[in-house]
């Protein structure tokens, strides 16, 4: 046996490259055979204590890892003076920003329930949309392991195989969980990244991670909760009212994601430097970068359509929020711009989302779609602005942020649009929604 299976190199490095003797027998042989025992054995304990995975990713691993971070840096914290506070104050700021877009927008409120949250719940509450954002990568990561194997590993290594796919998906568990420790400790609301990361219906801030970011403000504390709150509220309306965008959404980072090819030559260099024995040599392998760039017509197309939904959704919040806020907080405009460049520029979530799925949410042309909506409520109101809402072939292309102009003047000449109710619209395309999935009740 005189190559180990692929990844498995000795964790003696005067041992490696050791020969066996060809009859097989004691000596030089017999030490190989008795290194990879062990090392399996070391092996087999690692992925028992990480937990179990059925799919290509250890998931329990990434929240374990992800939760043990955030405990060591007081991610547990939920801000304010204490949890009841910061839940009133969040609530109340919530019912405030409701009532402010009441006037705004067609959409009634989309949030059932307000919560905060500290940095752990942002982990546990997320990381099933997470899951579905990050399986599509990590199925081919993983397969990838197996597939850079030389075919005469392969073949030594039989059943083996299996263990090296969970050591691709502890991998890029270990990834996902230091990369959730830095999102969580940053993110402040759960919409902040463009997805519909929480549960349905639900409205998230977390106080501590306001609190940080409002220390580099100069804005009292209350006004900066009450702004992020309706913008949490605006990205719930639309998310619950237009049942269609939350699928379209993930669906498009879902097929970007699968395009992604796994450069199998790296991966080959990279678990040659991967000892079972140390875990963390697992997750500095993963760290030198595994994916790379695709510039396939298909992806493009992907992600131009990504974008320009990305724009709509953060173009449509900020002027809805915009209107409903009004003068009412003295520092708005201020606030507005921050966020604005907070999310044009790419902070955190975008570097973190761009590592996990090789693809930046970054609604690049966000001012564009602002600019859009505000002349198409200008011109033609507040029901038709919002009724483009109410089906995906209505809404503005890439095209259209290009020309805004000449999309309002055409969507002054549609008649088609004049006796439409949008909400019975929205109401008819959640009740199609519901049939095609299996949840219509029964009458």
């Amino acid at each position: 046996m005189s190559n180990l299976p692929f990844g498995f190199g000795s964790s003696d490095p005067d041992k490696r490259g050791e020969n066996e003797p060809e009859g097989g027998g004691q000596g030089a042989g017999g030490d190989a055979f008795n290194q990879l025992g062990q090392m399996l054995s070391q092996l087999g304990q690692m992925l028992s204590q990480a937990g179990s995975s059925s799919g290509p990713v250890n998931y329990d691993l990434a929240k374990q890892i992800a939760l043990q971070k955030l405990a060591g840096g007081g991610g547990g914290n939920i801000g304010f003076n204490s949890s009841g506070d910061s839940e009133n104050a969040v609530r109340d700021a919530a019912h405030l920003a409701e009532l402010w877009l009441d006037a705004a927008t067609i959409l009634p409120a989309g949030a059932r329930t307000t919560v905060a949250w500290s940095a752990r719940d942002w982990v546990q509450r997320t990381l099933p949309t997470w899951q579905r954002l990050c399986d599509p990568v990590a199925r081919q990561v993983s397969s990838a392991w197996v597939e850079a194997l030389p075919e005469e590993a392969k073949h030594a290594a039989g059943p083996l195989l299996s263990m090296v796919s969970q050591m691709g998906g502890m991998a890029f568990g270990s990834q996902l969980g230091n990369a959730l420790a830095q999102l969580a400790s940053e993110v402040l609301t759960s919409t902040e990244v463009g997805l519909p990361l929480g549960p349905d219906a639900t409205s998230a801030l977390l106080p501590a991670n306001i609190e940080k970011f409002t220390d580099g403000l100069e804005l009292p504390s209350s006004e900066v909760l009450v702004y992020l709150a309706a913008r949490e509220a605006a990205h719930q309306r639309l998310f619950t009212h237009v049942p269609w965008l939350r699928q379209r959404l993930l669906a498009t980072v879902e097929e970007f994601a699968h395009g992604i090819q796994v450069d199998t030559s790296a991966l080959e260099q990279l678990a040659g430097q991967v000892d079972p024995s140390n875990p963390a040599s697992i997750e500095e392998a993963m760290s030198s970068g595994l994916l790379e760039p695709k510039t396939t017509p298909e992806q493009e197309a992907a992600l131009t359509r990504l974008e320009t939904l990305l724009a709509l959704v953060e173009g449509w919040v900020d002027i809805v929020v915009a209107d409903a806020v009004g003068d009412r907080l003295p520092g708005a405009e201020a606030l507005r711009e921050t966020l604005r460049r907070r999310r044009a520029t790419g902070g955190p979530a975008e570097q973190t989302f761009a590592t996990l799925v090789g693809l930046e949410l970054r609604p690049r042309r966000m001012r564009a779609a602002s600019a859009l909506w505000k002349l198409v409520g200008d011109q033609h109101g507040m029901d038709k602005r919002d009724g483009l809402w109410s089906h995906p072939d209505l809404i503005p292309t890439a095209e259209d942020l290009d020309d805004p102009m000449e999309f309002s003047e055409r969507l002054g000449t549609r008649t088609d649009l004049d006796d439409l109710d949008p909400i019975a619209e929205l109401e008819r395309t959640r009740e199609q929604g519901d049939e095609a999935d299996g949840d219509t009740p029964p009458s």
